[in-house]
């Protein structure tokens, strides 16, 4: 519930442990132009020049116009260069502590549309005490109210207004589970602010918390309000994009195979992340004639939903060859390179498709500018030997030896894509001897599972995990251990 208080600084504020930002400080008196003479106060506490007054003001209060917008400039510099949500959230909820002079804070994005996504981020406060906030029935927080778009529900369009509750303690028409979630996680006051704007409509609300009853200043609200709108527009845009992700990941998986086949002698593995853009990085394994077994890995040129399509028809045109002549490599390769480059000449793309019969523990493959793949045992761990070539599209005829390799029993042959090799923002040959080095160390336990030697690989070339904004590429990793 709003509190009918007078507007203005309390005596009690919570100020001590408020964040530091340029042009904001609690603890500085206000200028001049934002207090009233106070009763009884001498009238020699004046200034004496009653000619110079007019000017210290107008000066008093340029420097006060000019210390807002540098905060504000400063603030909104630090959100632009936010790339994510929850990146974006933290820094709102950290900006409006210091704006309204507040120590923590709950920023809850939920759409109003439904869509998602909806995240809750906390500032200064644990996980835990999320949870105890959210047992606050969600009608009578000031958070709940925002969200649900009281107190106007039948003025959807209308923006609500924040909503200030200056001491839990005496504000009329709370709940008592709020009063006892306050005491518990020891804050006296709130100030509940909506992310919404007329255009973007409502995406969420922050509510920063005070330690003592406090609320803030006509000053600290204005500029709240307008880094709020702001803020909203900048969410609403990474809401979008991470919307637009999403939504090419998925078209990504749907192209893929929804499972891999069983055949008998082999056992495989497949991971795949769609990067930020959303590229075309594939792979494929399909059971071929007298208990033969086909793997592929590729990359199409390009991102966005194009390259989506183009790796699709790709994916399907080599199944089909595969099927006719799989047990030539180089054959399949060729039919490829031809179908990419009467089809679509203007893109290029890698390949690599392995022949393998795993009851004879043998495998014939080809690459089209591809990197070579790995065996992974516990005698050796090494590159397969292949012959260089240029990817697909890029000659007129295509064209390279195959190779042939015998795996070990219990040996590991994982495929991968070159952004798995890029991700880590390495030189290819540091990257190359990276990824030997994680395969090297996989635990003699994980040699057994194609999926853990993936998983462990992934790990340790990537220990920021493969959701990182740097170098977002697709990674596709195939693993087939023969027994």
């Amino acid at each position: 519930m709003a509190s009918n208080a007078p507007v203005g600084k309390p005596t009690d504020m919570s100020v001590p442990h408020m964040p530091k930002v340029a042009g904001i400080d609690s603890t500085v008196p206000g200028p001049p132009h934002t207090t009233s003479p106070l009763p009884g106060v001498p009238a020699a506490a004046a200034p004496s020049d009653p000619v110079s007054q007019p000017g210290a003001l107008i000066q008093d209060r340029l420097a006060s116009w000019v210390s807002d917008l540098t905060t504000l400039h400063e603030l909104t510099e630090r959100l632009i260069r936010t790339s994510s949500l929850d990146e974006a959230l933290r820094e709102v909820l950290g900006a409006g502590a210091a704006l309204v002079g507040a120590r923590r804070g709950m920023a809850v994005l939920e759409p109003a549309d439904g869509l998602g996504p909806a995240s809750t981020i906390g500032l200064g406060l644990a996980h835990s005490d999320l949870g105890t906030i959210e047992t606050v029935p969600r009608g009578t927080s000031s958070y709940g109210r925002l969200l649900d778009g009281l107190p106007d529900p039948g003025y959807p369009e209308r923006v609500p207004d924040p909503i200030a509750i200056r001491d839990v303690r005496t504000e009329e028409g709370l709940d008592p589970r709020h009063r006892e979630v306050a005491a518990r996680l020891g804050y006296a006051a709130s100030y509940a602010l909506p992310l919404a704007t007329e255009e973007a409509g409502r995406l969420g609300a922050a509510v920063w918390l005070y330690d003592e009853p406090a609320e803030p200043t006509d000053r600290q609200r204005h500029l709240i309000g307008l880094y709020g709108r702001f803020a909203t527009e900048h969410l609403a845009r990474l809401l979008q994009v991470e919307r637009a992700r999403v939504q090419v990941a998925t078209i990504a998986e749907e192209l893929l195979p929804s499972r891999l086949p069983r055949v008998p002698g082999v056992q495989l593995a497949a991971r795949h992340r769609t990067g930020p853009q959303g590229g075309g990085d594939w792979y494929d394994a399909l059971p071929l004639p007298e208990g033969a077994l086909g793997l592929a890995v590729g990359s199409v040129s390009g991102t966005g939903p194009s390259a989506l399509a183009a790796m699709g028809r790709l994916r399907a045109s080599l199944r089909a060859y595969a099927v006719m002549e799989g047990e030539d490599p180089v054959a399949v390769l060729s039919d490829l390179e031809l179908l990419l480059r009467l089809t679509e000449p203007a893109r290029s793309a890698t390949a690599l498709f392995a022949y393998a019969e795993p009851a004879q523990r043998r495998i014939v493959l080809a690459g089209a500018g591809h990197a070579p793949p790995l065996v992974i045992g516990e005698r050796r761990t090494e590159f397969v030997e292949t012959s260089l070539s240029a990817p697909l599209g890029m000659l007129s005829c295509w064209e390279a030896p195959s190779v042939e390799l015998s795996p070990a029993p219990g040996e590991t042959v994982l495929l991968y894509t070159d952004g798995l090799l890029r991700r880590t923002g390495d030189a290819t040959d540091r990257a190359f001897a990276r990824l030997h080095a994680a395969a090297s160390s996989v635990p003699k336990a994980d040699l057994r599972d194609p999926g853990a030697i993936a998983d462990h690989v992934l790990r340790t070339l990537l220990p920021e995990g493969l959701d990182t904004k740097a170098h977002g590429e697709d990674v596709v990793l195939l693993a087939a251990r023969f027994e």
